[in-house]
């Protein structure tokens, strides 16, 4: 992994319907002169936790903006139940259900918790559906509804990542995305938002993590791909990966 050749996967993602929920294939993405990604390709199942981890400038956050319309690839494609969304404005693609939590939060901070949490919403129609979301928003995030007539400017960080992560199911994704959701939480809080994920998990949701703990990553996601420089160098297993002696030296911080 070091010398920069790409390994093998290690398996193949297991996906119930045989079918990937997100693909991308070969998929370029620029700043001006600086090629940002070089040809990624990943899958994830439906119901699957998947997982991108590698070190600062590697691809990670940009393959999460890829997909969610923020950046426009250069080539390749982003495939969601196979329809092709590469391009496509990001009010549009949450619509199709792809939703992130942003790194840095961008939470409303002179609007109350409610206010933030209905502005997922903006898009839907069905009232009845969005409350029920909204109590399901409030039983796995206590605190938010301890909170929700506060304005989102006085939550703590940690108050305030659940609140992205919050705002972002509001929208009812297929998929939700997660950039660094615990970048500089207290050790508790950031357990609570890694319990919270896992909770998702056995509701069925699908997400997407990119997360500079790669160790709380592996132990929460079932497959990962590891990126460096543009470039998917290493898939498999988390499992696995966590395991791999490359992995352990270069991320784990171990041998």
């Amino acid at each position: 992994m070091r010398n920069g050749h790409v390994t093998a996967p290690l398996a193949e993602p297991a996906s119930e319907t045989g079918a990937p929920l997100l693909e991308l294939e070969n998929v370029h993405v620029s700043y001006g002169a600086i090629h940002a990604l070089k040809g990624v390709s990943l899958r994830v199942a439906p119901g699957q936790i998947v997982t991108l981890i590698g070190a600062n400038g590697a691809g990670k956050s940009t393959t999460l903006r890829a997909i969610t319309g923020l950046v426009r690839p250069r080539a390749g494609a982003i495939r969601l139940r196979g329809q092709e969304i590469g391009g496509l404005k990001p009010h549009r693609i949450v619509q199709l259900g792809v939703a992130m939590a942003p790194e840095g939060r961008r939470i409303f901070p002179n609007l109350t918790v409610a206010e933030n949490l209905m502005m997922g919403a903006y898009h839907r129609t069905d009232a009845a559906r969005i409350a029920a979301d909204l109590d399901r928003v409030y039983r796995l995030f206590p605190r938010l509804y301890e909170r929700r007539r506060q304005s989102g400017g006085t939550l703590s960080g940690g108050e305030q990542q659940m609140l992205a992560v919050g705002r972002a199911l509001m929208s009812n994704p297929r998929i939700l995305c997660l950039d660094e959701p615990s970048l500089g939480l207290a050790p508790a809080l950031r357990q609570e938002v890694f319990r919270a994920l896992a909770q998702l998990h056995q509701e069925g949701c699908t997400l997407l993590l990119v997360e500079q703990n790669a160790r709380a990553a592996l132990k929460l996601a079932q497959y990962a791909y590891v990126l460096e420089t543009g470039r998917v160098v290493l898939e498999g297993p988390a499992h696995e990966l966590a395991e791999d002696p490359q992995v352990r030296r270069a991320y784990l911080g171990e041998g």
